[in-house]
């Protein structure tokens, strides 16, 4: 009997082990490898004198300022998702919990939205799993709308992308193959078959778990659609996501590379940031510390269709993703004085109370 449990322990510790090598070192060393092969591929010397002489950074600090905008939106939409849960933090306790979120993902990625719901479930005497469902809604409004813009970026940009990629042949390889009907038959199939299997096993502890975790997904989702409010959450999710492409594009007028391309050719630059906006967007998706390497590089691709070289769209990238980054820092500290002023209050209260 002590030999199973020894070895059921054992089984425990390895598993925990695995799952901390997946969700933090694993992202780590992504970003390190993608920032190696993006210094790799430029001029560094060249990449620094931009950086150094041909920047206004007052539109980098413009940038800044406009990302604490986007915070304080997101935080009101949540509200609106937890009010409906009736479940009900003070404000500056939800746009704190955004920008301790983000600071966290700083260092230890996907890590700042477990802490998020941990502290809100507790400001606001909530169910943890209640305010998770609440995050997931969050998150999957995100996901519509990068999938909106995608869809918008084919419409605006399609001539620059497809000639961009039939420069190379990755880019040809590529498509080719999406004007494949092989392809999109293959994919139909696998869907089938993917959904006879999930109905063939569904009485299978790990079909009923995934299964579970799908209805989990959709009713956090549902919430969205059927709650008070719905209008103001859809208006609240056009501002997030303008606050976020104004912040990239009041930068391109920082440097004199993506200030040429804010002309009426490129739409005054709308196109052109449209495109590197909706890549970076997906790239995000990468899990890495902050976003840094596959924003980054995102960004680079997007800048590339209209020119412009590696060197510059690497100074680019890095310059406002270090903007944002330094002003996720100064409100991840905010956010700690404020917990530390709100906790010492809150004990004075229960101390006088007594």
């Amino acid at each position: 009997m002590n030999d199973i449990e020894t070895n059921q322990k054992k089984e425990s510790l390895i598993g925990r082990l695995a799952g901390y090598l997946l969700r933090y070192l694993l992202p780590l060393g992504l970003t390190i490898a993608l920032v190696w092969w993006m210094f790799k591929k430029v001029n560094f010397s060249e990449m620094l004198s931009l950086l150094s002489h041909g920047v206004d950074y007052w539109w980098i600090l413009l940038a800044m300022v406009l990302s604490i905008f986007s915070h304080i939106l997101r935080a009101r939409r949540w509200q609106l998702q937890l009010d409906a849960l009736n479940i009900y933090p003070p404000f500056m306790a939800l746009c704190c919990s955004i920008f301790g979120c983000y600071a966290l993902n700083l260092v230890f990625p996907r890590l700042g939205e477990v802490w998020r719901c941990t502290y809100i479930s507790k400001k606001g005497k909530a169910p943890l799993t209640t305010v998770v469902g609440s995050m997931v809604a969050d998150r999957l409004s995100d996901s519509v709308s990068v999938g909106v813009l995608i869809i918008l970026t084919f419409f605006v940009a399609s001539g620059a992308i497809n000639t961009f990629l039939l420069k190379y042949p990755i880019g040809r390889d590529m498509v080719t193959l999406l004007s494949n009907p092989l392809l999109w038959v293959c994919i139909a199939a696998f869907c089938l078959l993917a959904w006879a299997l999930i109905m063939a096993f569904r009485r299978t502890q790990a079909v009923r778990k995934i299964w579970a975790w799908i209805i989990e997904l959709w009713q956090g989702f549902a919430i969205v659609l059927k709650m008070p409010g719905r209008g103001k959450f859809l208006l609240l999710t056009v501002a997030i996501w303008s606050c976020y492409f104004t912040q990239l594009y009041v930068a391109f007028y920082a440097f004199d590379f993506t200030r040429a391309l804010c002309v009426p050719e490129y739409g005054w630059g709308l196109t052109p940031c449209l495109v590197a906006f909706v890549l970076s967007s997906i790239g995000m998706a990468i899990p890495s510390n902050g976003g840094l390497g596959p924003w980054n590089i995102a960004v680079m691709f997007g800048l590339a269709i209209y020119g412009v070289s590696d060197a510059q769209g690497t100074a680019f990238s890095m310059l406002q993703w270090s903007g944002q980054a330094v002003m996720l820092i100064i409100l991840g500290i905010y956010t700690m004085g404020y917990i530390a002023l709100t906790g010492s209050r809150s004990k004075e209260k229960s101390t006088s109370a007594r």
